[in-house]
């Protein structure tokens, strides 16, 4: 049994499964996942558990280069911005059209799927390299 990091046996495969620019993806209970790529359900009720956990948790393990958020964040939820920029203060952020970000989900390894409710909580992670 592992001591510490990813508990979950399907979050820990597919982050030890990722390479350089590979993604990732971990949103609120609202998004819709496309069909082909696999989700990863941790939603139990409504915040529980909450987006910025998971990512604190996730990034225990994961190496980040690069992060994409929807740019409706900004305005409609600026706490989260803040939050996810203070846990990641030096990887660059490329804002894009909610819509786009949702389209850019079938390209990601997989959907990591919370319980958050507040809107916009979506992040698609790029990994980074260790060495």
């Amino acid at each position: 049994m592992k001591k510490a990091g990813i508990m979950n046996s399907q979050i820990s495969a597919v982050v030890a499964d990722m390479g350089h620019t590979d993604w990732l993806s971990i949103g609120d209970a609202g998004m819709p996942v496309p069909r082909d790529t696999p989700k990863i359900d941790l939603a139990v009720q409504p915040e529980l558990p909450k987006f910025i956990d998971v990512l604190k948790n996730v990034l225990t393990e994961m190496k980040v280069q690069h992060i994409y958020l929807a740019s409706e964040i900004k305005t409609q939820n600026p706490s989260q911005l803040t939050a996810i920029k203070e846990i990641l203060p030096d990887v660059e952020v490329t804002f894009v059209p909610h819509e786009n970000l949702k389209k850019d989900l079938s390209q990601t390894h997989a959907f990591i799927r919370t319980g958050e409710t507040t809107p916009y909580s979506n992040i698609i992670l790029e990994s980074g390299v260790t060495f």
